[in-house]
């Protein structure tokens, strides 16, 4: 399979990673607040797995020639090679984390291109580390989530005698910013929408600067200040750059790129006053002022500061428009004899929420369904672990990069299970866990801060469930999965993140499906459409829900597909929230369907005014809401 991992790029906050570390030691010191983005520019592999050894060919260098790491796929190798020193220390660094946490084999990368400048505030040495902590997740399906593939990347960079900040992880997220918060040892990190194109314009000063200076003059401000310049670098590390960073977080959310330019300049005017005097030889950067100050870009730029660690390295400005952007590259290579990148982010609606409906009382399962709720029903995960099936159906959302999930179920039951998620063992059972399983305790407790508990106190059908969380949801998109169906893909991504993909590809309501013999379809909802892409992708043009064989016959079956073969619903959905509009209407007008609130009708409408994608997912869905279907759950999901 094929990666990418782009650089990172620093917007606001530097230095506030460590700094923010520091309150381990100086509770009175201010949180980090940093906010970063990917670049446009990183990492290109090519990865497969590898019996016994860890194998990275690096990309061609202006000579057209490449290197190689070939080592056993050992802790003790790797710990070596990692105290070397040098771009294949990262590779070992994260190999050796992974081997010592998971049960892996070796791997083969090929880096086949590399377009990211290295040593130029860009964090290429974590893009290297991101890189291979995704390449171990994803071919031996590690079940990371986006966060665990950073913290990995973070433990092997500092294997090796880097000593990288906090934040040069976060190049994880791709091209998304991201705020991140810096308490001690615990960081948190939210994503950052725009509703509009961002521009802006990277330029490499083809300077020198002393990196390890500056960090070692700005370290000794802390934990605690004994002087006036010390406490200077604490007021600004602290105080002044948590509020410039949190209004430029609210400034990005607005798409207020003015704003963003005028925070930018602040920053750099602060950052001179308060940091300059600490560490003179470096920070005084006068390549760097001299950029920032170039009259010719000035009516085509809003702001802009210097990136990283600072000093003579890289400057940033954010620029007007698009135009703008192309003639700020031309001036300044042509006048100050520097190279320029482009980034750009880009606006959209990512998804951050999923909705589980977890309420019903599942009669066709009964008496067993009185015992214990059917989304509780055990099942062997694909990991060889025995889990609840909302386990599960919890890890396929944040597999596919789903930060918050809502589960709707009855009052009575919220009790239950709040308690698997959040609480842990008894400590008398706990002890006597293995060592995997206490990890998987931990696990399940950071599982259960990510889930919010939606109450649907009469179960009147599965609208008026997802209706439920129309609060919790609020104006976003959000990914809707069925609260007893499990999901399997055979390809890197998951079903979910499949889902994802296709929503931002198509920027519209998405529904998956999947290809069902005619005589199961009475059990499912269904989907019929045209093509957009043969095999893959239609364009819906009706729903119905559970048809007989003859309306379908007639209404359901899509040109190119085999006789008596239809689309029915895959189980997941994304959908704009304009639906709870439409089932609030269907539940204060009493339009129920077979007496309850339905989902489909809604679909429906929603199709009739913004149009529908349906995909057809890679993977399989696994029902349990039958026994024969839970039998074959049973036996099928540990292998699918």
């Amino acid at each position: 399979m094929k990666i990418f991992t782009p650089g990172r790029i620093c917007l606001f906050g530097e230095h506030t990673d460590w700094a923010g570390g520091y309150r381990r030691i100086n509770g009175e010191l201010e949180m980090g607040y940093t906010i970063i983005t990917g670049t446009n520019q990183g990492l290109y592999a090519e990865v497969t797995p590898n019996p016994n050894r860890l194998i990275f060919r690096s990309s061609p260098d202006e000579n057209g020639d490449r290197q190689e790491l070939n080592v056993p796929m050992e802790r003790e190798a790797l710990l070596e090679e990692a105290a070397r020193g040098g771009f294949f220390s990262y590779v070992a660094g994260v190999a050796y984390q992974v081997l010592t946490n998971s049960q892996v084999r070796g791997l083969e990368v090929d880096n086949y291109r590399t377009d990211l400048p290295r040593k130029k505030g860009l964090s290429s040495s974590a893009a290297v580390c991101v890189l291979v902590a995704r390449a171990f997740n994803r071919v031996y399906d590690l079940k990371m989530t986006v966060r665990g593939e950073m913290e990995y990347a973070y433990l092997g960079e500092i294997t090796t005698p880097s000593r990288c900040g906090r934040m040069d992880q976060g190049c994880a997220y791709g091209d998304r910013p991201v705020l991140m918060t810096y308490d001690g040892d615990r960081m948190d990190v939210k994503e950052l929408s725009t509703p509009t194109d961002l521009h802006f314009v990277i330029v490499d000063l083809h300077a020198g600067k002393d990196t390890k200076e500056i960090l070692n003059k700005l370290n000794h401000c802390y934990p605690f200040a004994d002087n006036d310049e010390q406490r200077s670098v604490q007021e600004f590390l602290g105080a002044i750059s948590a509020r410039i960073t949190r209004e430029a977080a609210e400034a990005i959310r607005e798409g207020d790129a003015e704003r963003i330019g005028a925070l930018m300049i602040e920053a750099q005017v602060e950052f001179d006053k308060y940091l300059m005097p600490a560490c003179p030889s470096q920070l005084t950067a006068p390549v760097l002022h001299k950029v920032l100050a170039h009259d010719a870009i000035q009516d085509l730029v809003f702001g802009g500061k210097g990136v990283g660690s600072q000093g003579d390295g890289t400057a940033q400005f954010i620029v007007k428009d698009a135009a703008a952007q192309d003639r700020v590259v031309e001036i300044i290579e042509r006048d100050l004899d520097a190279s320029c990148l482009k980034l750009t982010i880009r606006a959209g609606r990512r998804v951050r929420k999923a909705v589980i409906p977890a309420a019903g009382f599942g009669t066709r399962l009964f008496p067993a369904s009185k015992a214990i709720k059917k989304e509780l029903f055990p099942v062997i995960g694909r990991d060889g672990t025995c889990k609840p099936v909302i386990m599960a159906i919890v890890e396929e959302a944040l597999s596919g990069g789903i930060e918050e999930v809502g589960i709707v179920v009855q009052t009575e039951d919220r009790a239950l299970f709040e308690s698997f998620f959040s609480q842990p063992p008894p400590i008398e059972h706990y002890n006597k866990l293995s060592k995997a399983n206490q990890d998987r305790s931990r696990d399940l407790m950071e599982i259960g801060s990510r889930i919010t508990w939606l109450c649907q106190d009469e179960q009147e059908g599965f609208g008026h469930a997802v209706a439920c969380a129309a609060d919790w949801v609020g104006d976003e998109p959000f990914l809707l999965m069925l609260g007893d169906h499990l999901y399997a893909s055979p390809t890197d991504r998951s079903c979910a993140r499949q889902m994802l993909d296709a929503y931002e590809r198509y920027g519209k309501s998405v529904v998956g499906l999947k290809i069902t013999p005619a005589d199961q379809i009475h059990n499912f909802g269904c989907a019929t459409g045209v093509w957009d892409e043969p095999g893959s992708v239609i364009s819906v043009t009706e729903f119905y829900e559970k048809p007989d064989i003859e309306y379908a016959r007639a209404h359901l079956q899509i040109e190119g597909t085999e006789p008596d073969t239809f689309f029915t619903v895959f189980g997941q959905y994304v959908l704009d929230s304009k639906i709870f509009a439409y089932l609030r209407e269907n539940i204060r007008e009493e339009a129920r369907e077979k007496g309850e609130f339905q989902l489909t009708s809604c679909l429906d409408r929603l199709r009739q005014e913004d149009g529908f994608v349906g995909y057809v997912v890679q993977g399989r869905r696994f029902d349990i809401g039958l026994p024969d279907d839970y039998r074959e759950t049973l036996i099928e999901f540990r292998d699918a």
